[in-house]
């Protein structure tokens, strides 16, 4: 009786394996190359779309805070910063006449509207 009988797969019975592979190790870089050329074509556009719409949101909330919370100032800036006092995330700075920079508000890692009351508010 022959082993090959034996198995339980019978698609199996008659494999012989391959010596060589199928694909060249040429054909196997490209096809990588391809791959990753596609991948970086799909997800880089929508990163970057990402991005430069977060960075639009913060300097438009910047915007608002500076309007609100410090009239005086002489100008304004939105940065995204990995390390900070407040953490990871985009921040809002206003620059006062001396040229110093106060830290307005920290909008965090995905920025959305200026949150501004509506009321009176006291200054202590």
């Amino acid at each position: 009786m022959d082993d090959r009988e034996d198995f339980d797969e019978p698609e199996l019975a008659h494999y012989e394996p391959h010596e060589k592979p199928l694909r060249s190790a040429r054909l196997t870089r490209i096809m990588r190359v391809v791959v990753v050329i596609g991948l970086a074509g799909l997800l880089l556009p929508g990163l970057l779309l990402t991005v430069q719409t977060a960075n639009n949101t913060a300097q438009d909330s910047c915007a608002a805070y500076t309007a609100y919370l410090a009239p005086e100032a002489t100008s304004f800036s939105a940065r995204f910063e990995l390390v900070s006092a407040s953490g990871i995330g985009w921040n809002c700075y206003a620059q006062q006449f001396g040229g110093t920079e106060v830290l307005l508000a920290a909008m965090g890692i995905i920025p959305g509207p200026a949150h501004i009351p509506r009321g009176p508010v006291e200054h202590s």
